[in-house]
């Protein structure tokens, strides 16, 4: 254990930026996805029964949300606004339960909200935008 403890604590920093780069790449790819045709996405969510502005916004969550979180800024805000995303979402767009697909993606976005409380919890590791810029406590 003490060696596993020792490992983690060596590439703390390291672990901690390839976790947050690896969360934020999934909304950033389907931010990125969505670009050439957000005005489409939107309808689509608006079929879906998600209102036009709210599908907007969804896009814009998903780019600035990853952009936000992989660099490492206003971390803690972020993985919380991200985590209660992914849990509105979940329960929104993922009720038929008798689909594998729902089942999947409703299990996927609980398991990323209990990552980014995580984040929150934690902060963002040291090598973040957030500890650049944190300036030092007065002893």
């Amino acid at each position: 254990m003490r060696m596993l403890d020792a490992l983690a604590s060596r590439f703390d920093a390291a672990l901690a930026l390839v976790a947050r780069v690896l969360m934020a790449s999934l909304f950033l790819m389907a931010g990125i996805s969505q670009i050439g045709d957000v005005r489409g996405f939107t309808e689509r969510l608006a079929a879906d029964g998600v209102p036009i502005v709210v599908g907007g916004l969804v896009f814009w969550v998903l780019i600035l949300g990853g952009l936000l979180l992989a660099m490492g800024w206003a971390t803690r805000a972020v993985a919380l606004a991200l985590g209660g995303f992914c849990l509105v979402s979940a329960l929104l767009a993922y009720s038929d339960f008798e689909q594998a697909t729902d089942m999947t993606m409703l299990l996927k976005n609980i398991a990323l909200a209990g990552g980014f409380g995580f984040v929150f919890l934690h902060g963002p590791g040291a090598w973040s935008i957030d500890r650049a810029i944190a300036r030092p406590s007065a002893d």
